[in-house]
């Protein structure tokens, strides 16, 4: 299933000329790293909400195929409607997915070096204490 959500991850963190994408950001180390620390309603949640992704084209851009073989073009206006509907439930979901995936975007040094941020200090390996 990680497959799915790292097309789902890519597709709604695409790259431009300014931003690197999330498959700039070492996404597959960080979906590893996400799904061995979260706990399963959480995974679950982000899976689901690849599924909902990648299962709804035909209602956004009226094309029976999952968002994963569609061109970039209507892969883009399929992730802007997707994100932007009425439908709450749907949106939801996919909001969900893309939570875990602005952890790994913007958590990226790259990505805070363009917005002039630090990057953050590795994690420690226990608990903090203080």
């Amino acid at each position: 299933m990680t497959w799915l959500v790292r097309s789902a991850i890519v597709a709604l963190y695409p790259r431009t000329e300014g931003l690197p994408g999330a498959e700039d950001c070492d996404l597959d180390a960080f979906l590893r790293k996400f799904r061995s620390e979260t706990t399963f309603l959480m995974w679950l949640g982000v899976v689901m909400g690849a599924v909902v992704f990648h299962l709804t084209p035909l209602f956004t851009v009226f094309v029976p195929l999952p968002a994963f073989l569609l061109p970039r073009s209507l892969r883009d206006k399929h992730a802007h409607r997707i994100t932007s509907g009425g439908l709450y439930i749907t949106r939801q979901s996919v909001f969900l997915l893309k939570l875990a995936a602005g952890l790994c975007w913007g958590g990226h040094p790259s990505v805070r070096a363009r917005f002039a941020l630090p990057a953050y200090e590795q994690d420690p390996d226990h608990w903090r204490q203080s």
